[in-house]
């Protein structure tokens, strides 16, 4: 993918997200684990804002799933009850058979946290790889950013 020209490319999904109390350790800040369910959920966010529907819809209504086969999150800052958790999305890599995401955390407009994800195209009966559908892959392309984007709170 070749570097966009950021005024070009609209901004990155927002899904904001209440963290509760039940969502907190003794020590008041996000369960570890809860900071990859957050960005999950707000990938799925992505997918329903673009498509109508998120990754159930995908898989029965559009016969294509997408697996996950890595994902990785920089912590930079906690996550309290405090503030909502505005995760930005975009997506940051169109392969052949895959798609690669960006999911940015930030509370009261600081980074909490930066996650890389990437999926793998299937076909929902069989499991077996599948290249992007055309039409899916035509409405991610202009959305585009490098991974290394600046995206200000």
């Amino acid at each position: 993918m070749t570097k966009t020209d950021d005024a070009a490319v609209p901004p990155p999904y927002e899904h904001e997200i209440r963290v509760s109390w039940a969502d907190c350790d003794p020590a008041r800040i996000a369960y570890t684990g809860r900071l990859p369910y957050f960005a999950l959920d707000a990938i799925d966010a992505w997918w329903e804002h673009h498509l109508g529907g998120g990754w159930y819809h995908l898989e029965l209504d559009l016969g294509f799933g997408t697996p996950f086969v890595h994902l990785s999150l920089d912590f930079v800052s906690p996550v309290t009850p405090r503030h909502r958790l505005i995760c930005k999305v975009w997506p940051n890599k169109l392969g052949n058979k895959s798609i690669g995401f960006r999911v940015d955390g930030y509370q009261d407009g600081v980074l909490c946290f930066k996650g890389r994800f990437v999926n793998v195209f299937t076909v929902s009966e069989t499991f077996e790889s599948r290249s992007a559908p055309p039409d899916i892959r035509k409405m991610v392309e202009p959305l585009l950013r490098p991974d290394d984007a600046t995206i200000s709170a």
